[in-house]
C-alpha cells in the first residue's frame, strides 16, 4: 500500500480528501500546516506528498524547500493542491521543483490521477535504474524515440499563446518535450527590442544548454500558440542519461544542432539583406509549425521581426513587397505561402 502525506489546513478538505484517499487504497497520514508536514514527511517517508499551499506556521513553498534539501525526502514526489489559480502562482511552485499542481476546488480524477501519474514515474525511473542485461550492465535506451516515450510518461503542461514557460535567470530545473504546438526561445537585446533564438515545435526538446539544476536560464521560452509540454526534471533526466550513453551522444548532437542553427540564424540577420531576413524567416516558420506550403501560417508582426532581427515597420514594407510580387497573401495576421520556390532564391 503506497503511502501519502496530506499537508492541508483546512480541516473539512483535510478529511475529505484523506477519506477519498484512504477509499482509493492509500495509507494517508495528515498534517495541519507546513511545519507539522515537514516533521511527518521526515518521520513517514510518505510515498508522495499533497501539499496546500496557503497555510499558517509554514507555507507550502516553504515545505517543498525544506524537503528539497533535506536527501531523506527531496526525491519524493510533490503536488501542489491550492486555491491560488493565476499562472504565476502555479509557474513558482513548478519552478520551486513540483511535480504537479491542482486548484482547488478539484475532481476527486483529477487528484488521483495526478497522484497515479507521479507514482508510475517514479516506478519508471525504479525500472530504469535497477534494470539488468545477463551481462550486469544497465540496459541502453535505442533511440531518441525511445528517450521520448520516457519522457510523455511524466507531466504535462499546458500553456496558452503567449504565456512563458519559463524566465531568464531563473533557476534551470526542466527539460521539455513539445507534444504539441510552437515554442519561441528570446531574449532582449541592450536596446530592448525582442531578438527570437529559436521555434520548437512538435517533438523538439529544450531547456537549457546543460543538465545541471544550479544553472540558470539564459533565454525566455514563450508558447506562440496554445501549446502542450512534457517535463521531465534535470535531476530525473540525468539518471535516465546516466546509463546511456549512447542515448546522451544523440541527444547532445540534437542540442548542438539547434546551436548552429542559432549561429547560421545569427548570421543571416547581421549580414543578409532585408529581403533575404523576411523570405528565410517566413519559410523558418512554415517549417517549424508544420504546415503545408499552401496553408495559411498564422503569427504575429512582432514574432516575425523577432526572428529576423529588424525592425517590425521595414518587415512590414518588406511583406507588402512581396504581397504585390504574388510570392504570399496576407489576410489579417495570416501569411499563405504562394510561391516557396521563390522565396527560397531571393537573396
Amino acid at each position: 500500500m503506497k503511502k501519502i502525506l496530506l499537508i492541508e489546513d483546512d480541516i473539512t478538505v483535510r478529511e475529505n480528501t484523506a477519506e477519498l484517499l484512504e477509499l482509493s487504497d492509500y495509507e494517508v497520514v495528515t498534517a495541519s500546516n507546513g511545519k507539522l508536514g515537514v516533521d511527518k514527511a521526515l518521520d513517514f517517508l510518505p510515498d508522495i506528498i499533497v501539499c496546500d499551499i496557503m497555510m499558517p506556521e509554514m507555507d507550502g513553498y516553504g515545505v517543498l524547500q525544506e524537503l528539497a534539501a533535506n536527501v531523506k525526502t527531496k526525491a519524493i514526489p510533490f503536488i501542489f493542491l491550492s486555491a491560488k489559480t493565476e499562472h504565476k502562482d502555479i509557474r513558482k511552485g513548478m519552478d520551486l521543483g513540483a511535480d504537479d499542481y491542482l486548484t482547488k476546488p478539484f475532481e476527486e480524477e483529477d487528484l488521483l490521477s495526478a497522484i497515479e501519474s507521479r507514482l508510475a514515474k517514479v516506478a519508471i525511473l525504479n525500472s530504469i535504474d535497477n534494470e539488468k542485461d545477463p551481462g550486469g550492465a544497465s540496459t541502453s535506451l535505442k533511440n531518441l524515440e525511445d528517450l521520448k516515450g520516457i519522457i510523455s510518461k511524466y507531466e504535462q503542461l499546458d500553456f496558452k499563446a503567449g504565456q512563458n514557460v519559463y524566465e531568464e535567470g531563473k533557476q534551470s530545473n526542466f527539460f521539455y518535450l513539445v507534444k504539441r504546438g510552437v515554442v519561441k526561445a528570446h531574449r532582449m537585446d541592450s536596446q530592448g527590442k525582442e531578438l527570437i533564438t529559436e521555434l520548437y515545435k512538435d517533438d523538439d526538446f529544450f531547456g537549457g544548454a546543460t543538465f545541471q539544476n544550479s544553472s540558470a536560464y539564459q533565454e525566455f521560452a514563450t508558447a506562440i500558440e496554445d501549446t502542450q509540454l512534457y517535463a521531465v526534471s534535470k535531476e530525473e533526466l540525468h539518471k535516465i542519461l546516466a546509463n546511456n550513453g549512447r542515448m546522451t551522444l544523440q541527444l547532445v548532437e540534437v542540442l548542438s544542432n539547434n546551436l548552429l542553427g542559432i549561429k547560421e540564424q545569427l548570421m543571416d540577420m547581421a549580414y543578409g539583406s532585408v529581403r533575404k531576413k523576411t523570405a528565410s524567416t517566413i519559410l523558418l516558420f512554415a517549417e517549424k509549425i508544420k504546415k503545408n506550403p499552401l496553408k495559411s501560417i498564422r503569427i504575429s508582426r512582432a514574432d516575425l521581426a523577432g526572428v529576423a532581427g529588424m525592425a517590425p515597420e521595414s518587415l512590414i514594407r518588406t511583406l507588402s513587397d512581396f504581397k504585390k510580387e504574388g510570392l504570399i497573401e496576407i489576410e489579417g495576421r495570416n501569411i499563405k505561402l504562394l510561391n516557396s520556390e521563390a522565396l527560397h532564391n531571393i537573396s
